[in-house]
Order: C-alpha cells, then structure tokens, then sequence
C-alpha cells in the first residue's frame, strides 16, 4: 500500500515542483519582464526625492550586483535559500526570513478569525435546509437564499471601509486601526470571512437536499433516527465535496487579504508581498511567495486528507450515492424581478451624462435631479451606473464563461490540475496580474487574462472534488460492470451530475470578477477615471463612504443585483402566468364535467388493456 501511495504521489510532487520552481523564475524576472529598471524603482523606493543621476544608478546596480543579469540573481538566492538565507531588502537592507515569518504569523492570525466567521456565516446561511431536511419538507424547496447572494457579492475592502467607518470611528465599540491584540482582529476577521462564508454556505446548501434523498437518510428516517442525528449525518456527507474549496479559501485569506490589510493597517503577507512587487523587492517578493505557496500545498493536502477521512471506507469501495437533487429546482421568477430592477436602473442612467462636472454640486445627497446622488466631482452616479453596466457585465460575463470552460476541463484530469490550481490560488491577485502583463505585455485584453488565469482554480478544485465522489456511486460501478465506455460514463453520468452545482458556483462568482477585472485599474491594466465601470466607481468612492454612502452603495447596489440575478436563475426562469378571465357559472360547470369525463376515460383504458390481455 504504501509503495503504491508513494508511486502514485510521486508524479505529483514533481509536477508541484516544476510549477513551483516556473513560478519563482517568473517572479525574479519580474522586473525584466515589465521591461522596467529595477535600479530606479530601488531608488524611488529607498527616497523619493534623490534624483535617478546615472551615477546613483549605477551605484544601486553594482550594489545589488544587478548587472550579474537576472537568472544568476534567481540562482544565488535559491541557493541561499537552501541554506536557510532568503537574503536581504534590497529596500531596508534588513534580514528577509525575520520580517516574512513575523507577516505569515499574522497573516495566519488573521485567516483562523476569518475562517471562524466563515464556518458560522456558512452555518447560518444553510441552517434552514438543515431544519427542514431534518423534519422532511425539503420538497419543492427552492435552491438557496437569496440574502447569501447579496452578502458574497459585496467585496472585502467596503465591508472594511464600512465597518472600520461605522464600528471603529464612528460607535467606538472596536479599533479601526493597527494589530496589537485579540480586539484589533474582530473587524478585518468579519470582513474576510463574512462573503467567503456566503459563498461556502450557498455550495453547502445546494449540495444537501441531494444528502437528505439518500437512501440511507430514508432507512434512518423509517427506523426512527432523530432528525437532528440525520441532519448531522448530511452535514458530514456533503462538507468533503467543499473542502478542496476550503482549502482555496485559507489561502486566500492569507495572501489575499491584501485590501482588507490597507484598510485596517495589518503588517500581513498579502500586504508586505504587495509593496515587495511594487518595489521591485525581490528578496522579499521571493520570499513571500515561497510561502504562501507552501502554505497553499500544505493547505490543499490537509483538504483531501480530511475530505477521505471523512467519507471513509465508501470513497475506496465504490459504496457511495450521487448527490443529485431528488427533484428538479422549481422555475422561479425572482431573476425576472431582480433583472428588471437592474435593467431599469441602468436605462434610467443611459438618459443622462455620466462625464459632466458640477464642482458646485460635489457629493450631494439623493434627490429628484440625482436619483443616486453625486460623486466627489459633481458626476451623477445614476448615469455613472448605467453607462458602465455594458463594460461591467459584458467583460464578466465573457471572463466567468471562461473560467468556467477551463475549470471544468482541468477539473476532469484532478492529478493534473491540483498542483496548478493551488500554485496559482497561492499567488496574490495584484502579483498575477503584474506577471501576465509582463508575458503578455498591457493592452485591452490584459486584464481578462489576469483574472481568467486565477479564476479557474475554484471552480476546478470544485469539479474535481464532485468527480471523485461520483466516480465511487454504486450506479455507476453498475453501469460500468454492463459494458459502458469511458466516454459513455463521461458524457452521461459524470458529467451530468457535476455540471449543474459547478455552473451555480460559477455564476455566484460572477460579481466578484467584476470585481478582480475593476482592481487591475489602479495597476494601469483596466478601467481607467473617467470611465464608468462599476468596480472602479467603488474604489474611487471608497474613500468618501462616510460622507457620501450613496456613492458606495449604488455600485455596490448594482453588483448585489446581479449576484441575485446569477444566483436566482440557476434554477430557471418561469414566466409569470395571466390571469386567466373567468367564465360564467354554466361555462364553468359545463368545462368541470368534460374535465371529469376525460379523466375518467383515460382511468379505463389501461383497464380495458389489460382485461383484454387476460382474455388473449
């Protein structure tokens, strides 16, 4: 057993190696990839006023022996590097190692609060499919609840501005900045994990009515098993099909907590592996990745590790059931109400200027001539909304149909897509984003590459978890022992039962790459002032959110709503039905009777079938 472990693992590690080892060779080319002088970016650094003389270049350059060339450099600091010395800043001339375990340490601080919040955020969101699970009315429930969609669309960086706002400045009640004790972690730790927990309660509750179908769930039911041991049992059925996802998110919250950082004034690693690439800080900047992807690969093994323990025996025997719903979700016609909210915002803004100033009406309340209010400049947010809805939803929506193509086809082949999906969910978006514009250089189509080159990994880590649990089904061991094909199992087993959950989850990330394509902004990779995309109304906002709220929650409005939109038509769209014009009373006696007589005559013609079998 143990031989057969290591053969087949050892194919893994090596690929996790070779991602790795691309992964810091690309971030030590950095500064030559973006075709920048790491000697002025140094100097920048270290003083901003001194001015770039040749000379004090040159002296940086000889300092930093930079004229060595870049892959010499990457050479002496991996060897360093195995001798326990990750070097010094080239900007503080400070020792590496030090400064990167004293972030990771806060960093780590900061994830196990936000993972805290998340596990209770995702058992409230879920708690009422477990209550009616546990007691059998789960049918024709509809999927979800539509409060999770609004709360996993908002972004991390306004829950902290409002929080650190309202709760730190505001009430008092918790400090707003600075890391200097438990207290100081409440805010940062609530706006981390309350969308990450949204969005891992809605996969959770989308997953369960499937848990409670089972036929086990049907046998305790009917030998009197508690409803609560039932619902406990479900719980611990559908949570190894999130945990690759979990394990996505712990790195997430580790070194993407870069915003969230800013705001509150954490000295993390998302924070200190930022201003190392905008520095061009590549003690530190190696450095940090270094561990964040080891903390990603440590991460994901405990995931899986976990995720077999608890299925147990039936993942390895085949004994398990899919997690179908037992129903299809009833047609809703919630997408039609949200979407006609969104859509009538948007055609009331088209009417209007979204580029005229009036310095004389700067950050005014809403009223009659500006339904939203208006921004720092004067600009009506109304026709700021809806000039950028086209540039927001169409690039979205292109980027999550995307990722959702790469996801599912690298989610099929999971030995070779978990390393990869880990390598790159380790890397800190705004780090990505620096190293696809250095490959494929700035232009229009940059910032939909960026973020379609991290957006898959959710998604496959997904898929590969549901594909590893359906393959050990009992009806699909059936199918196979009756001569099906691997194609056949593929194409009409596998793949629908893993389709609809992973396009739901899709579809729920749809804001938040609205989002990610926004932030590439201030990178000079995507919107620029003065367009209207609604990611960047936010972020131009954000600094005047306890003054002029308006300006922050219209935006913020607009991507709630389409995250309803998203989350609602997952399980179809019903029209809403006419009401039918009612018929005198004869009319209605006479329809009543011919409804009688047909349903009668289609009850005696199976009989009258079967009668005549008999007599032949």
């Amino acid at each position: 057993m143990l031989k057969t472990v290591v053969r087949g693992g050892a194919p893994v590690l090596l690929w996790r190696a070779v991602l790795v080892g691309a992964l810091l060779c690309g971030v030590g080319l950095l500064p030559w990839l973006t075709r920048t002088d790491p000697a002025l970016t140094v100097l920048k650094a270290r003083s901003a006023e001194r001015d770039p003389t040749p000379e004090a270049l040159e002296a940086i350059r000889s300092e930093l022996e930079l004229d060595a060339g870049p892959l010499r450099l990457l050479g002496a600091w991996l060897g360093g590097l195995l001798r326990g010395d990750a070097g010094r800043s080239w900007i503080s001339g400070a020792e590496v190692t030090p400064s990167v375990l004293e972030a990771l340490g806060v960093s780590l601080l900061l994830m196990a609060g936000a993972l805290a919040v998340a596990v209770i955020t995702a058992g409230a969101v879920c708690a009422r499919t477990l209550w009616l699970g546990s007691r059998w009315r789960l049918a024709g429930r509809p999927s979800g609840a539509t409060g999770s969609a609004f709360l996993s669309t908002l972004p991390d960086f306004l829950i902290a501005s409002v929080l650190a706002a309202v709760v730190g400045v505001q009430l008092g009640w918790l400090p707003a900045l600075g890391w200097y004790g438990p207290q100081w972690m409440v805010l940062p730790a609530l706006s981390l994990g309350l969308p990450a927990g949204a969005l891992l309660g809605r996969l959770l509750d989308d997953m369960l009515p499937g848990a409670f179908a089972e036929p086990w769930a049907l046998a305790a039911a009917a030998r009197g098993v508690p409803g609560r041991g039932v619902a406990r049992q479900a719980l611990r059925r559908c949570v190894p099909g999130l945990l690759p996802n979990t394990g996505l998110f712990v790195v997430g919250l580790t070194g993407g907590a870069v915003a969230v950082e800013q705001v509150f004034d954490i000295p993390g690693l998302g924070r200190l592996t930022l201003q190392a690439a905008v520095a061009q800080d590549l003690p530190v900047l190696q450095a940090g990745t270094t561990a964040l992807v080891l903390l990603a690969a440590v991460a994901s093994g405990l995931a899986r590790l976990a995720a077999r323990l608890l299925v147990g025996p039936a993942l390895r025997d085949g004994a398990l059931s899919s997690l179908h719903r037992p129903t299809p979700t009833r047609p809703s016609t919630l997408p039609l109400l949200y979407g006609g909210l969104l859509l009538g915002a948007v055609a009331l803004g088209l009417d209007r200027d979204p580029v005229a100033l009036d310095t004389m009406a700067r950050l005014q309340s809403p009223s009659w001539d500006h339904p939203f209010g208006t921004d720092a400049l004067g600009r009506d947010v109304l026709a700021r909304v809806g000039h950028g809805a086209w540039d927001t939803l169409a690039l979205a929506v292109a980027v999550s149909a995307a990722a959702l193509a790469v996801g599912v086809v690298l989610g099929l082949l999971p030995r070779f897509s978990g390393p990869p999906a880990d390598t790159v969910n380790a890397v800190p978006p705004v780090l990505a984003a620096l190293l696809v514009t250095g490959v494929a250089g700035s232009g229009a189509s940059t910032p939909a590459l960026a973020v379609t080159a991290v957006a898959w990994a959710p998604l496959a880590a997904h898929t590969s978890a549901l594909l590893q649990q359906e393959r050990a089904t009992t009806h699909l061991a059936a199918t196979r022992a009756l001569g099906a094909g691997p194609l056949y199992l593929l194409r009409r087993e596998l793949l629908p039962a893993v389709l609809p959950p992973v396009v739901r989850h899709a579809l729920l990330r749809l804001p938040g790459v609205a989002l990610a394509l926004a932030a590439l902004g201030f990178l000079g990779l995507g919107a620029q002032p003065p367009s209207p995309e609604w990611g960047l109304l936010l972020s131009e906002n954000q600094p005047y959110a306890e003054r002029a709220p308006w300006a922050v929650l219209a935006p913020a409005a607009a991507l709630a709503l389409l995250g309803a939109v998203a989350v609602t038509a997952g399980g179809g769209v019903r029209l809403p039905r006419l009401p039918r014009p009612r018929r005198s009373g004869g009319a209605v006696f006479e329809g009543e009777m011919r409804a009688e007589h047909e349903q009668r005559s289609e009850e005696r013609e199976p009989l009258a079938a079967s009668s005549m079998g008999e007599r032949s």
